[in-house]
């Protein structure tokens, strides 16, 4: 005889501690993606796992239900030659390395189908950056997709509305019901998505810092180790790194800007440091996870696909392919938005930068329209933050510590002011550290 389950007595054993069993787990996911339980049901059933947790093995049950929701992606049959591997990240003001690291290792012989998404909160999203690139289709169907994956080697895209459906309904629930913190379910619904993209391997950027959506380092390595266990437990092999966001990574902060500076990253303008080290790190991690390459000569093959510039001819091969600009790397200017008022900010006094509130400088790109503060607000593209100066920069008379673009001089106003609001000047200069702060892997676990 089949088993009967009842969501409210789900509901009621998470609610008072007890363990919930898979099939128990399959019932609500099902019932998510039906829509047989109701939108109460479904918040009193996060805000439970949200007071109660999961264990790891009801966080993987919860991660393979959601999974198969819908569709899993298969490239077995698209005879693509190589393996398929992707990275994700949490998320942090400035983080364009999505735009980088792509088209590296598919310059070094990997797939990347990477699935994107759209900002939140003060953190920018890979989408919204790409929406800046005129024509660039973030929706391809999935013949295109295929095609651009095994021809190209990598395609920047946005979830579909047929991989992990629960995932979105039960996303949407809790964003409105304060059950987004979740650890269990932000591991659930970031790897019910990866999982679902057909990956031989994936590689995760666990940020911390007052910039990162999980600010306690703390925090973040739990986070980092839940992701690693649960998805090493579902058979996909991953690893994580945990960085630094201090501090912006790179010079830029916006949308249309920091695709200019991905480009000039590329090119081999402008290189910014801590953001070479995040690249060059989780680039190494992909390609040596998924057998492509070791440890040795992984870091060596991304500086190389760099400097030849074939991961640059790798980015303008799938901008084409995606229907964006075929000349957007030689010429730039003529395809990304820019906003007309350029004002630069000079810190108060002589000193050092020791320390920046990282979140603010996010808001600020905020408050200019370059994000949203509600999901159905529109983007300004063309407006941010450029030439930025990180921790331990020395400043000056005649030395900005930012850049605003922007589209009116009150944006400007206000943007000003909390920039240097989020800058603390000390007299010495201040250690210089490590963006990479940790590696874990399955056997750390």
């Amino acid at each position: 005889m089949k088993d009967t389950y009842f969501p409210q007595e789900i509901i009621r054993k998470k609610r008072d501690g007890q363990p919930l069993t898979e099939q128990e787990i399959q019932f609500m996911v099902r019932g998510i993606t039906d829509d047989s339980i109701s939108e109460g049901q479904i918040a009193a059933f996060a805000m439970a796992v949200f007071f109660r947790d999961m264990s790891m093995d009801e966080r993987i049950w919860l991660t393979r239900a959601m999974v198969h929701s819908g569709d899993v992606m298969d490239w077995s049959h698209a005879d693509l030659g190589r393996p398929v591997v992707d990275k994700h990240s949490t998320g942090g003001v400035g983080d364009k390395v999505s735009l980088i690291l792509a088209p590296v290792v598919a310059a070094c012989g990997g797939a990347v189908p990477m699935i994107s998404g759209r900002g939140l909160g003060h953190t920018g999203g890979t989408l919204d950056k790409l929406d800046s690139v005129p024509g660039y289709n973030t929706a391809p169907d999935p013949d295109l997709l295929t095609r651009v994956v095994k021809h190209v080697g990598c395609a920047i895209i946005g979830q579909t509305s047929d991989l992990a459906p629960a995932d979105r309904r039960f996303y949407a629930t809790r964003d409105v019901t304060a059950t987004v913190e979740s650890i269990a379910l932000i591991t659930a619904s970031i790897l019910s998505k990866k999982l679902a993209a057909g990956l031989d391997a994936l590689v995760m950027d666990v940020k911390f810092g007052s910039g990162a959506f999980k600010p306690d380092y703390a925090d973040a390595e739990e986070l980092a180790r839940s992701i690693v266990t649960v998805a090493n437990g579902a058979g996909m092999p991953t690893t994580a790194l945990l960085t630094d966001m201090d501090e912006v990574l790179g010079h830029t902060a916006g949308n249309a800007i920091e695709v200019r500076e991905s480009i000039d990253f590329l090119m081999g303008r402008n290189v910014d440091p801590r953001l070479l080290e995040v690249v060059v790190g989780l680039c190494s991690e992909m390609l040596v996870l998924s057998g492509i390459m070791d440890r040795t000569t992984a870091p060596l093959a991304i500086k190389g696909a760099l400097a030849s510039g074939t991961a640059a001819e790798k980015f303008a091969q799938m901008v084409a392919a995606l229907g964006g600009p075929r000349d957007l790397m030689t010429n730039p200017d003529a395809h990304l938005p820019l906003a007309p008022i350029r004002r630069d900010v000079f810190a108060p006094r002589r000193g050092y930068i020791g320390k920046i509130d990282t979140r603010e400088m996010g808001v600020a790109v905020m408050d200019l329209g370059g994000g949203r503060h509600k999901a159905s607000d529109s983007i300004d593209y063309g407006v941010g933050l450029t030439n930025l100066k990180g921790i331990g920069f020395k400043t000056g008379p005649r030395q900005p510590v930012a850049t605003i673009i922007a589209r009116t001089e009150n944006q400007a106003d206000a943007a000003e002011r909390r920039i240097l609001a989020a800058i603390t000047l000390v007299d010495e200069a201040p250690k210089q550290t490590s963006v990479i702060r940790d590696r874990l892997t399955k056997e750390d676990i």
